[in-house]
Order: structure tokens, then sequence, then C-alpha cells
């Protein structure tokens, strides 16, 4: 009977709940994305954008998209927080990088960062889903533009996407999660959390 349960509770809580890291420098708009992210999967209002703080730790959200579980980890951008994200690189699987489209300026800072993220081997296969946020204000780049800025020379083996968002009015937001879950479903990344947590049937 013990066994029962046990493969049960392996079952629900590793086989069919992602976990997803949400990452950027600190300003990108992580935490509004976030928010509308409640909003839009989970009936809930979410916190209005004029009464979000920066991230200081961890913001979390559970949702349901396309019949899976998601949880999402939004850690802290500023420059002393960003060695804690390794911290939860080993089990997440995938990483959704965030940068402020409006503002080129810190682009740079933003590269540097993501660089880093990629380079570590906790994160090795993980998929990548970069958002150009801000869409909602004037000046922001399109994710074409983006992407061709960044140049990352990281991404050759990796499966990622550019997609252009707003976590102020949600643009692109439905797109973004979609996508996520169809890559996630098939990564060897999830092959290997899975095995690492002895769940052998990748189906179901």
């Amino acid at each position: 009977m013990f066994s029962l349960f046990y493969g049960l509770w392996k079952y629900i809580f590793s086989e069919t709940q992602f976990r997803v890291l949400i990452l950027g420098i600190d300003k990108s708009g992580k935490t509004t994305l976030l928010e509308k992210l409640k909003a839009v999967y989970s009936n809930s209002e979410g916190l209005p954008p004029d009464r979000i703080v920066p991230t200081v730790g961890l913001n979390l959200a559970n949702i349901e998209a396309s019949n899976r579980k998601l949880i999402f980890w939004d850690l802290g951008g500023q420059p002393g927080l960003r060695p804690i994200w390794e911290k939860y690189y080993e089990e997440s699987h995938a990483v959704i990088y965030v940068i402020d489209a409006s503002c080129p300026s810190r682009f740079e800072d933003s590269k540097s960062a993501l660089e880093k993220v990629l380079r570590h081997d906790d994160l090795q296969g993980a998929p990548l889903l970069i958002l150009a946020n801000k869409q909602d204000l004037p000046g922001a780049v399109s994710a074409e533009e983006l992407a061709r800025y960044l140049d990352l020379k990281k991404l050759d083996e990796r499966v990622f996407m550019f997609e252009a968002v707003s976590g102020y009015n949600g643009l692109g937001i439905k797109e973004s999660v979609e996508w996520l879950v169809e890559v996630m479903e098939r990564s060897k990344r999830t092959e290997l959390l899975r095995a690492r947590a002895g769940v052998t049937d990748a189906g179901a």
C-alpha cells in the first residue's frame, strides 16, 4: 500500500508539474509579468502595476496551462541577488528570461547576466524563453531586434524562442506559455528530471 501511494505522490509532484524560473535584471518587469500570468490563468486579479515592488528573494505562482501544472519562480534581479539564482537551477525544467525592451541602455547588462546563466552546468538542456517585455511602451524594440542585438553564442544546441510581450496588458503571454509547455513536454531536460525523480513513465 505504501509503495502505491509513494508512486502516486511521485507522479503528482514529479510528472505533472513543471518548474519554471523567471530571471532577468532588476526593473525588467518580471513581477508585473508574473502578476499578469496569475490574472490570465488563475482567474484572479493579481496585483495592479502601481502596487508591485521589486522582488527581494522569491515570488511564486502556480497555474495550469494546456492541462499541465506550472510553478513559476520569480527571482530578484538586483546585482546582489543574482548569485542566488543558481540555487534554483538544478530542479528547473525551463527558464524565462525577461528583458526591458524599452531600455536599450540596459541590454548589455541583461546580455551579460543571461550569458552567465547559460554557462551554468545545472541548466544544461533547459529550454529558454526570452521575453522582450514592455511592448506597451514607446520605443520598445521587437523580439527580432533584441535577438540580433544579443547575438547569443550559447543557444546553438538549446531549444529557445524570443517573444514580444507586455506584462502590463498581457500581449504575447498566452502564446509564450503555450510554446513553453509544448517544448518542456518533449525536452531532454524533462526526461532527465523525471529519471532523477524515479519517474519512468513519461507518457501519462
